[in-house]
């Protein structure tokens, strides 16, 4: 079982940047992919941005692909969302999530999820 805490979230102006942190309980976290969601036109959780427990695998969404930067740090439990260049957009609730296997893309194979921080970015 994994429990995950998501923080940094806030209001900023357009072009700024923000760092969101996710925080996971439990001994294993290296061993589990880690994803960025938040939703989207259509649909509950889209995707942002996963990365796998340890090979170098990072995937992101098109529209956040050389703004947004996904990272761990694998003795602190925590995987990160470094936001950039932030338009009005982005704004949304973002939410983590993890699992045993990677999957690029898809939030429903993703088994513990993160309650959200939420994101406003103001003209």
């Amino acid at each position: 079982q994994v429990q995950l805490a998501e923080s940094g979230g806030g209001l900023v102006q357009a072009g700024d940047s923000l760092r969101l942190s996710c925080v996971a309980s439990g001994r294993t976290f290296s061993s589990y992919a880690m994803a960025w969601f938040r939703p989207a036109p259509g649909k509950e959780r889209g995707f942002v941005a996963s990365m796998d427990w340890g090979l170098g695998n990072i995937y992101y969404a098109d529209s956040v692909e050389g703004r947004f930067t996904i990272s761990r740090d694998n003795p602190k439990n925590t995987v990160y969302l470094q936001m950039n260049s932030l338009t009005r957009a982005d704004t949304a609730t973002y939410y983590c999530a993890a699992n045993r296997c990677w999957s690029k893309t898809t939030p429903g194979a993703y088994d513990y999820w993160g309650q959200g921080t939420q994101v406003a970015v103001a003209l």
